[in-house]
């Protein structure tokens, strides 16, 4: 029997409610978690530098992808700091879809925040703590299929714990022609901005 994990499509676990509440971009908030879905009791330490150190969206909007998404904190973000800003969250874990479109719905921006990525959108910016645990070759398919999907001058941001090989994440990207900036580090996290090489 296999272990249950938060990147399982969908969860064993029984649905045990729970709320994390956190502030980021001025702003403070309340998102309904559960088990079977990534750091159901508190945001994660990663996600916490990524929204503290990458720049948010503020006015200017845009399109984002939120990959990975979890039960929403980086899409609730991006959303909540423009009313301009369309967000697309997408995760292999279907309950942790459902409390995204729950949590959009909560903070009213169900109309900005999609779980359904249509083939023909391309994102100004992707946001992603990735799911390292899934491990390497897995990872490396997930960034390859959604990085392409960057449009002409966008970026991606990601974030990636030393311990759990960051550098080695930044020299794959670097490899397959993406260019990778360390933008940021704190708590033993990495911020990296990548762009088109």
């Amino acid at each position: 029997m296999t272990p249950d994990h938060y990147f399982s499509p969908t969860p064993g676990a029984a649905q045990r409610p729970a709320t994390v509440t956190f502030s980021a971009g001025g702003r403070d908030y309340t998102l309904s978690a559960s088990a079977g879905v990534f750091s159901n009791q508190r945001l994660d330490p990663g996600t916490a530098v990524l929204l503290r150190k990458a720049p948010l969206p503020g006015p200017r909007g845009g399109v984002y992808l939120d990959l990975g998404c979890g039960y929403g904190p980086i899409a609730m973000v991006l959303a909540g700091t423009s009313e301009h800003a369309t967000v697309y969250a997408v995760d292999v874990n279907t309950r942790a879809l459902e409390l995204v479109q729950a949590n959009a719905s909560a903070l009213g921006v169900a109309d900005r925040v999609h779980t359904d990525v249509p083939e023909d959108v391309r994102f100004d910016e992707i946001w992603s703590n990735p799911p390292i645990r899934v491990g390497k070759a897995e990872l490396h398919v997930l960034l390859a299929r959604w990085l392409p999907r960057l449009a002409p001058g966008g970026t991606a941001w990601l974030v990636v714990a030393r311990h759990l090989g960051a550098d080695s994440l930044q020299a794959w990207l670097a490899g397959q022609g993406w260019t990778v900036n360390r933008y940021a580090s704190q708590k033993g996290y990495r911020v990296f901005q990548v762009t088109a090489g």
